[in-house]
């Protein structure tokens, strides 16, 4: 091995140890470890998505690669890869009172993802349900925090699962969006809340595509499609890999005829939306204007997700340079957020912790 390159090394592992130690620092709280990572990335000149790509691998171009890789079953590694990526996007669990010492003094604000956040991805998406313990802890946070849970779901179809009339609802990846019918306090208020719906000129056309394609993949066994009002998803969860080709072939070949609509992919589902610059990130920064922090310096927002749809939210809370996006992930992937957690399990832990920290608080301030 050449010496320069041993050298190299030698910096790498140096500046990783000195990092992790700053991050665990408890006299600098508020050194989190992805700005201390940052350090590391800028350091070799890289931007913090090619260190990410680094450490996952070139990304794919096709298609059926990319169906392929949007939910891999890779085995739990223990490999230098992962332990990279777990130190740039620690565990949002083992950083809890990093997180809350950075919200001193703000309103936190919670956006949730439905599937795969707060409940299992399940195989029949029809019976993706929230755990007891989940919706008795999601209750919690809504009575402490004004909270949003923001999917590509249909929004009366993710109202059904929670029922919950205390929160805010922002189905179709954002663009049917409603307020609480009930307040924090659990009163029944007049006010039916927000209800912006910037796509409504496409409902015919989205209506349309659905009978289309609920024909053309009847051959295709596995497959389902799923209407979602304001945007279609059109899942191969169940569907043999073999088919995944002629599928994606199938639903392509039907949105040719639709220009105004666009293909986009989640986690083993292929999403059509219309082509209006709307998603899960618009959405998080209307509810945002609708709280009243559109320009605040106040708010703290949390927005906890699993899919590459959450992404957009992501972006958007690093761009504002304002709270802090949690990706539920087992395996290490390119991603705005700046922490993790593994699994809804972990994000019922994550949640619970949130409403305990709050009301030790207030018993703190009530004291005082």
């Amino acid at each position: 091995m050449p010496l320069l390159f041993k050298c190299m090394l030698k910096v790498i592992n140096t500046l990783i140890a000195v990092t992790a130690s700053i991050s665990n620092s408890t006299v600098l709280p508020s050194a989190t470890l992805p700005q201390s990572m940052a350090v590391l990335s800028g350091f070799w000149g890289l931007p913090h998505k090619n260190l990410v790509k680094r450490l996952e691998g070139a990304k794919v171009g096709a298609w059926i690669d990319s169906m392929r890789a949007s939910s891999p079953n890779r085995a739990k590694s223990e490999s230098q890869e992962k332990r990279s990526w777990i130190l740039y996007h620690p565990s949002a669990l083992n950083t809890f009172e990093q997180i809350t010492y950075n919200s001193k003094g703000k309103q936190i604000v919670v956006f949730l993802d439905y599937d795969g956040t707060l409940s299992p991805i399940v195989t029949d998406p029809d019976k993706a349900f929230m755990s007891r313990k989940m919706r008795a802890t999601l209750k919690g946070i809504a009575r402490h925090f004004p909270t949003a849970i923001v999917t590509g779901r249909c929004r009366d179809k993710v109202y059904n699962f929670v029922k919950l009339a205390e929160l805010y609802y922002a189905g179709s990846h954002g663009m049917d969006i409603k307020g609480p019918t009930k307040s924090r306090s659990g009163k029944q208020g007049n006010n039916k809340g927000v209800l912006f719906q910037p796509a409504s000129q496409f409902l015919a056309m989205i209506d349309e595509v659905y009978k289309i394609l609920l024909e053309r993949t009847k051959s295709v066994p596995g497959a389902k499609v799923e209407n979602n009002k304001f945007c279609l998803s059109v899942h191969f969860r169940c569907v043999d890999e073999k088919s995944w080709a002629s599928l994606a072939d199938k639903v392509r070949l039907v949105l040719n005829e639709y220009p105004q609509l666009k293909l986009t992919q989640g986690r083993k589902v292929l999403e059509i939306r219309p082509t209006i610059k709307w998603d899960k990130g618009k959405a998080l920064e209307f509810l945002l204007q609708s709280l009243g922090y559109e320009n605040s310096n106040d708010v703290f927002p949390i927005y906890i997700g699993d899919d590459r749809t959450d992404e957009d939210a992501f972006k958007v809370l690093r761009s504002r340079g304002q709270g802090i996006g949690i990706l539920v992930s087992r395996v290490a992937k390119e991603t705005d957020a700046s922490y993790t957690l593994q699994d809804p399990s972990e994000v019922e832990q994550f949640l619970g912790r949130l409403v305990e920290w709050k009301r030790s608080s207030s018993v703190k301030c009530i004291e005082l």
